[in-house]
């Protein structure tokens, strides 16, 4: 099994001859990632994976625990910095998840920026989750039992709508991958600079001005658009899974933190040498930090 270091310099190499995010358009980037030509493999689409349309017009990539019964329903929301990626992109990804747990998975298919600024795609997962919570056990066929996850942009997408739908929720668990929390910059995404490991400080200011075009520093810290300054009483339990050469740290550590000091259970799993999105390849890191989330939504 490949090593974490030896997957950054491999990962590296490669970064060096692909322009990074913030110097293509966002649709030559989308259709790379279609085509498998960036920095990730060519998606793979499962013949079992179905497309559910919800009232709102938000769609759903649904796929099923290949055997038994299912026992709830795990609540997806992709990365990507809120402009790029879909939910029909990590297939195989979410049918592990749903074997492993016996959960079915549903991926939401937000609105992504920059042509749908905040709060079109904060406002399509709110209505998918309120959608699922009511009617997702009888359309899904499985029991009313909930959890919901995500990563990077995901993860951030997932705080914002259980904090939209605190007291009306059923969410049993969170499950939180190098999320961004912070949208006024933590000091990690401040300190990291121009070295592009998946991210870079450029990256992650163009990813935001994006989602928030024109929003000034403090306004990016309402709890709406920065969950790290929200109220989390009575916050489901949650994994905040993250690796230290995340320019996205400080967003974990702090989270799990006033998490944990609100009253609400929180578990960290920090990985050594693991970069941002690290869970997407083959490596001993990320092989590890599935197996955990596995167990944690068991």
């Amino acid at each position: 099994m490949t090593t974490a270091a030896e997957f950054n310099a491999q990962l590296e190499k490669l970064m060096a001859v692909l322009p990074p995010p913030d110097q293509a358009p966002a649709e030559k980037t989308r259709q790379m990632r279609r085509d498998g030509t960036g920095i990730f493999p060519p998606p793979v689409y499962l013949p079992g994976a179905r497309w559910v349309d919800t009232p709102s017009g938000v769609r759903l990539r649904v796929l099923r625990p290949a055997s038994g019964s299912p026992r709830g329903i795990y609540i997806h929301l992709h990365g990507g910095g809120w402009t790029l990626g879909a939910a029909d992109l990590q297939d195989p990804a979410l049918q592990n998840l749903a074997d492993a747990t016996g959960l079915v998975a549903a991926s939401i298919e937000y609105r992504l920026a920059p042509e749908h600024p905040y709060p079109a795609g904060p406002d399509d997962c709110e209505a998918a989750v309120k959608w699922l919570l009511s009617e997702g056990p009888s359309a899904l066929d499985a029991p009313a039992w909930f959890a919901i996850g995500g990563e990077s942009a995901g993860a951030h997408l997932a705080v914002v709508t259980l904090l939209r739908l605190r007291d009306r929720s059923a969410i049993a668990a969170a499950n939180l991958s190098f999320g961004c929390y912070d949208m006024s910059m933590t000091p990690s995404q401040r300190q990291w600079g121009d070295r592009y490991l998946v991210l870079s400080t450029p990256v992650i200011r163009w990813f935001a001005d994006n989602f928030l075009p024109g929003m000034d520093p403090e306004a990016r810290r309402a709890p709406d658009v920065s969950p790290l300054y929200a109220r989390l009483d009575g916050m489901p339990k949650a994994l905040f899974t993250v690796g230290d050469l995340d320019p996205l740290l400080d967003d974990s550590l702090f989270m799990y933190e006033r998490w944990r000091a609100a009253g609400s259970e929180a578990e960290l799993a920090l990985y050594p040498e693991a970069v941002h999105g690290f869970t997407a390849y083959p490596f001993d890191a990320a092989e590890a930090a599935l197996a955990r989330q596995y167990e944690f939504l068991r």
